[in-house]
């Protein structure tokens, strides 16, 4: 195997160009992001991901869940691809790199070894994952979860967003319906790059995160049910009031995860009130809970805690709490080769870095159910994701984007 001499660079001003033309497909209302999955402007934004990877020679494939799988041949039919992407899907205020970042890294790598005249004897796919995030259709990583065979392809197009339209509807609706059965790709590595989504590497001045594990997850929907009534002329003594239970189910999520400090994380980021009117009390609430962690015992006590507290909570108040699970995974540790390929690559190229676990949840997460898998992080200012005023430098980027280079084409084989 030939390891990448230490002078290859990306070109950085052409990866910071491309990031900013996807960011006007699907702008936000404050300097960001709303490119939903299956909307129009997801619509949009693969096509104008698909034009630049023809553009870069690359031949697309596209499954059942409307991934895009786009191909740089290797030298040897025979050699399994390295896989190289994450999702061009955002937050409804979602910023302009969360997984943006890696996609577009992923097509840079590939422009810079035509531009380079590197061949490589593995075959490189560039990746865009469909529904990485979630918002419109839990669970999130839903495209990548069926792959690794998490979860059936007829449960992935029955998830609903909350107008009640289907994933299989609105996948077809766009026209992003593939011919490939799901999970058909055996892959040799697969490698994603992200902002971290955390304020780590910038408050250690590190400018490259070598991700040894993820945290797992789990998140609850709790649907609390009580009696819509007038808030004006309810006596509060006769109150069935669900939105009362939720206030206190959200206090005791932040108790548990309090008392499971250091290493465990627990919130409420999204509530559906009904019939959510000024002065009528709620009938039904619903809510998730996302709580997080690196140890899978702890992780489940939580779960176990949570579930049990609120129903306690909604009883004490006469209000229905049902509970479902709709996403989760167990915590990921990430291939050792390929981890150690990331931190040499950092220490050959002169970058700064460090150890880290992701925080959140990625595609690479159910990647590494079917191959070797790792992934790599820049900072990103404050650690603040999810949110319009996300934000990193041309610099991080560039620097990510160069150890991801050089581990891709290390793992592909360079051919002399």
């Amino acid at each position: 195997m030939t390891a990448p001499g230490e002078n290859l660079r990306i070109n950085g001003d052409r990866l910071w160009d491309s990031i900013m033309e996807m960011a006007r497909i699907g702008p936000g209302i404050a300097g960001g992001n709303n490119r939903q999955t299956l909307t129009d402007a997801d619509k949009e934004g693969r096509a104008l991901f698909q034009r630049w990877c023809d553009d870069a020679g690359l031949s697309m494939g596209v499954d059942k869940m409307g991934t895009m799988f786009m191909t740089r041949p290797g030298t040897d039919l025979d050699a399994l691809p390295v896989y190289v992407g994450s999702h061009l899907d955002t937050q409804p205020t979602g910023g302009k790199y969360d997984g943006v970042l890696g996609v577009l890294s992923g097509l840079e790598i590939v422009r810079s070894m035509n531009d380079l005249g590197i061949k490589t004897r593995h075959p490189i796919v560039v990746t865009n994952w469909t529904n990485e995030e979630g918002a419109r259709f839990a669970p999130a990583m839903l495209a990548s979860g069926v792959f690794a065979g998490v979860h059936t392809l007829d449960y992935a197009y029955a998830r609903k967003d909350f107008d009640g339209k289907t994933f299989g509807e609105e996948l077809e609706r766009i026209g992003w319906v593939g011919d490939e059965e799901v999970g058909a790709r055996p892959m040799h590595a697969y490698f994603e790059y992200h902002i971290e989504q955390g304020p780590i590497l910038e408050a250690e001045n590190k400018q490259i995160g070598v991700v040894t594990h993820g945290q797992g997850l789990w998140w609850l929907e709790f649907t609390l049910t009580g009696k819509e009534a007038h808030t004006g002329s309810t006596p509060m003594a006769m109150r069935v009031n669900a939105g009362l239970a939720m206030a206190r189910v959200f206090e005791m999520v932040q108790t548990v995860a309090m008392d499971n400090q250091p290493g465990a994380v627990a919130g409420v980021g999204q509530v559906k009130f009904s019939p959510n009117s000024r002065n009528v009390l709620p009938g039904t609430v619903v809510f998730t809970v996302d709580l997080r962690s690196p140890d899978r015992a702890k992780l489940d006590a939580m779960r176990v805690r949570i579930e049990a507290e609120a129903k306690t909570i909604a009883g004490a108040l006469g209000v229905d709490c049902a509970v479902e699970a709709v996403g989760h995974f167990d915590p990921v540790t990430f291939d050792p080769t390929l981890v150690e390929r990331v931190r040499k690559a950092a220490e050959d190229l002169g970058y700064t870095h460090m150890d880290i676990v992701s925080g959140a949840g990625h595609d690479a997460c159910w990647a590494a159910k079917v191959a070797p898998a790792t992934m790599v992080m820049c900072p990103c200012v404050d650690g603040l994701s999810h949110n319009e005023a996300e934000e990193i430098s041309r610099e991080w980027a560039a620097a990510g984007a160069d150890v991801l280079f050089h581990a891709v084409i290390e793992t592909a084989e360079i051919v002399e």
